[in-house]
């Protein structure tokens, strides 16, 4: 049984995706909604496969630390 995300949670999902850089962000896609191999990735990128796993690990950091870092308020300068 699979739990479907509330709509805010997808939403930060959606915006830390959008955040990537593009290559990291083609990858990552690829592997999660493509459901392409990171042999057939790296194919596609012409990358070696290590590199495709480096943009998938750094882009789940990425994605990750914008989760749950708590949300910038824009009184607090320092």
């Amino acid at each position: 049984m699979t739990h479907d995300p509330d709509p805010v949670t997808l939403k930060r999902i959606e915006r830390a995706v959008r955040k990537l850089p593009r290559l990291q962000r083609e990858i990552f896609l690829a592997a999660r909604l493509d459901d392409m191999s990171y042999v057939e990735i790296a194919e596609r990128t012409g990358l070696a496969v290590r590199d495709v796993e480096r943009h998938i690990a750094k882009a789940l950091t990425s994605i990750d630390r914008r989760l749950n870092k708590p949300p910038r308020r824009w009184w607090r300068i320092w």
